[in-house]
């Protein structure tokens, strides 16, 4: 921990945190009021909403945006105050080093509470926001402006390049124009937001200025720190046997930056981002990227990296699945990969691991599937005799209920599983239809015209 310069105020208990959120309601002297800010929304009655808009009226920060760096960042978890794999900690993935010592400068919190505890993280983040704001010189009016904290949220990034640095803020900004609801229950509603880049307006990210792997056609190219991989001439100089899976324990934007980063010694061939299975490569397929944590499987693997946590399976979206089976397909034409378990594997599967990525959310017979190409995509009718079908979490009448599709409705079909056995309008079934991230009906409800299983739909 560092040591508290004589100025600083005193440190807080981590007991009275909740009294200072609540004491610190009240905007400062030099902040307008959080009110006056047009574009913001109703906290949306999630458990966080107290900490959000103390933190927002505190240091007059739109509490959208706050919202929308931490479900960039972590989908607003605190992941048990453990660090990403970049050093950052809490929902709004304040960074060592960084972020987090300007905040505890800033608001006179502990390191300790600031890792830990939500409300303090959320409250470190708005003050750092707010001291970028007051360099780029917006004033009370200017702070109103949702667009013109585009600035501050790229520093906010971290990033070393200017491209990685837009890709940053723009995948906030993107969370603003459409809306999102969070798992935590945290409401954003989409509004028409124009970004004032302004010299990051000349720094499109990778893939908008056509920089593009000269590997993978569908990958931009944002090379890493040549102090994070070592160059070789593979597969001449190494065979390439094995495809490594991976999670970031990060945001996308986060993670390739991390890997520009000299101090890192980290990297990894691709990148997918969890929300449309875009993917950045980082090191040319013929040098060796640091992914394995053994040196061996390193000169003879592709690491692949994946957007989210290993907790947490609202990242494993069905476009990132999908999208990486289809790299991993090509690599292992490419190198004459066998497509099975033993050459495509995990991260905690490298001999001597100390990680253990990709977890056990992560899908292997729905990916291994995808890999061979199994990838049809089904779709079916809702039939209902109520005007709603529940959408549960899982395979089964035993999942929480997380959603509703009406009557007549057509959904789409990424894979089938047995759970259940219900009986419904097309008889009694065991299959279940997974119609999104973490959603599910029973087959028994939906026309597909096919008895249980669809031929070439995946089994998840």
């Amino acid at each position: 921990m560092i040591p508290a310069p004589t100025s600083r105020p005193a440190r807080l208990a981590l007991g009275g945190l909740l009294a200072l959120v609540t004491a610190l309601s009240a905007p400062v002297a030099a902040a307008s009021p959080a009110g006056a800010d047009p574009a913001r929304a109703p906290a949306g009655g999630g458990p966080l909403a107290p900490a959000f808009d103390a933190a927002s009226a505190r240091y007059d920060v739109p509490r959208d945006l706050l919202v929308a760096i931490a479900h960039a960042e972590t989908r607003l978890d605190m992941h048990a105050g453990t660090p990403s794999a970049s050093g950052g900690y809490g929902l709004m993935h304040l960074v060592r080093t960084r972020t987090l010592d300007e905040a505890a400068s800033l608001t006179g919190l502990a390191p300790a509470a600031l890792r830990s505890e939500p409300a303090a993280n959320v409250l470190g983040a708005a003050a750092v926001l707010r001291a970028y704001a007051d360099r780029a010189g917006l004033t009370a009016t200017g702070r109103d402006d949702l667009g013109r904290w585009y600035g501050p949220v790229a520093r906010y990034g971290g990033a070393r390049e200017a491209a990685t640095a837009r890709l940053y803020a723009d995948t906030v900004y993107d969370l603003l124009r459409t809306g999102f609801t969070s798992e935590r229950g945290e409401r954003v509603d989409g509004r028409a937001v124009v970004p004032q880049r302004g010299a990051l307006e000349r720094a499109a990210s990778p893939g908008d200025l056509g920089i593009l792997s000269t590997d993978y056609p569908p990958a931009a190219w944002a090379p890493a720190s040549t102090s994070n991989y070592t160059v070789a001439s593979r597969p001449g100089s190494h065979p390439v046997n094995y495809v490594v899976i991976h999670m970031t324990q990060g945001s996308y934007a986060g993670s390739i930056s991390w890997f520009q980063n000299p101090a890192a010694q980290v990297s990894a061939h691709y990148t997918f981002r969890s929300s449309d299975g875009a993917v950045t490569q980082s090191v040319r397929e013929k040098d060796i990227a640091w992914h394995a944590g053994n040196w061996t499987y390193n000169t003879q693997s592709i690491g692949i990296e994946h957007e989210g946590y290993v907790d947490n399976p609202a990242w494993f979206t069905d476009a990132m699945y999908r999208a990486s089976a289809a790299l991993t397909r090509s690599l292992t034409a490419k190198y004459g990969i066998p497509r099975d378990r033993a050459h495509v594997i995990g991260h905690v599967e490298v001999p001597g691991a100390t990680h253990t990525d990709p977890g056990p959310n992560w899908n292997w017979t729905y990916y291994m599937q995808l890999v061979n190409g199994v990838t049809g995509i089904g779709s079916g009718t809702v039939n209902t005799s109520s005007a709603n079908l529940n959408v549960r979490s899982g395979p089964g009448t035993g999942y929480p209920v997380v959603g509703s599709v009406a009557a007549g409705a057509t959904v789409s079909i990424y894979c089938q599983a047995a759970g259940t056995t219900v009986t419904g309008p097309y008889g009694t079934s065991n299959v279940w239809n997974r119609i999104g991230t973490n959603r599910w009906v029973a087959d028994a409800y939906v026309l597909t015209g096919h008895s249980g299983y669809i031929p070439g739909v995946p089994r998840c």
